[in-house]
């Protein structure tokens, strides 16, 4: 039975999406491994995310912090050690609550996090790593920095004593996604920044070989989100 095909097992779609994951690692000439897998579970009940960590998924990323905290507290008691990434765009209210559960977090693209999120880590004292999400595009409905705001905010972040791991973005539904995937690579270099959050269950493939250190694969392991 084809991975892809929703009658498949969860542990065969995890597999098939590493396998996927190492030839383009292999393509691109990087090193196995490299990439880390972030199981998107966003809407998902625990019932259906249970298995994925069975089959050894360690890494899971949700959108909203309500819905993660409404979860994951027993779901990381039942299952030992797991990472929790924030990759959907986080309100400046919620910085302490996201702080106190997420590992990481892919969506710091203002001024106001900036200081919300610095004020929240001293106040909790945990200091999880974020990416700056950047609008490559300039898209009204999507959030993230412009690229002509991204030095200040990096230099804002830098000077809060804010962990930045890397760059994250979302490129154009309706466009080739590669050359955003370069633009923001390049970005992070010119940077000094060596994590790339950027791929999706569509093209995660592509981000992999343009140097993605971090994909974001929902439906691929889930299956179609109803």
């Amino acid at each position: 039975m084809p991975a892809d095909d929703p009658r498949s097992r969860p542990d065969e779609r995890l597999a098939a999406v590493h396998a996927r994951i190492g030839g383009a690692e292999r393509l691109a000439r990087r090193d196995a491994g490299g990439t880390t897998l972030i199981a998107i579970s966003k809407t998902q009940a625990a019932e259906a995310i249970a298995p994925l960590i069975a089959a050894g998924q360690r890494v899971f990323g949700e959108n909203r912090v309500q819905e993660a905290e409404g979860k994951w507290p027993a779901l990381r008691e039942a299952h030992g050690d797991i990472a929790l990434h924030l990759v959907g765009q986080l309100q400046s209210n919620k910085a302490e609550e996201a702080v106190a559960l997420f590992d990481a977090i892919h969506s710091l693209d203002r001024s106001s996090l900036v200081g919300a999120l610095a004020r929240a880590m001293d106040k909790v004292g945990r200091r999880p790593a974020c990416f700056i999400q950047v609008n490559l595009a300039d898209e009204p409905q999507k959030g993230g920095c412009t690229v002509d705001d991204l030095p200040g905010l990096l230099a804002e972040a830098r000077a809060a004593d804010i962990p930045v791991a890397g760059l994250m973005t979302v490129p154009p539904a309706d466009l080739e996604a590669a050359p955003w995937f370069a633009l923001l690579a390049k970005l992070a270099r010119d940077h000094g920044l060596t994590g790339l959050s950027m791929g999706m269950s569509g093209d995660y493939e592509t981000a992999v070989t343009l140097g993605a250190t971090h994909v974001r694969v929902g439906t691929a392991l889930f299956g179609a989100r109803t």
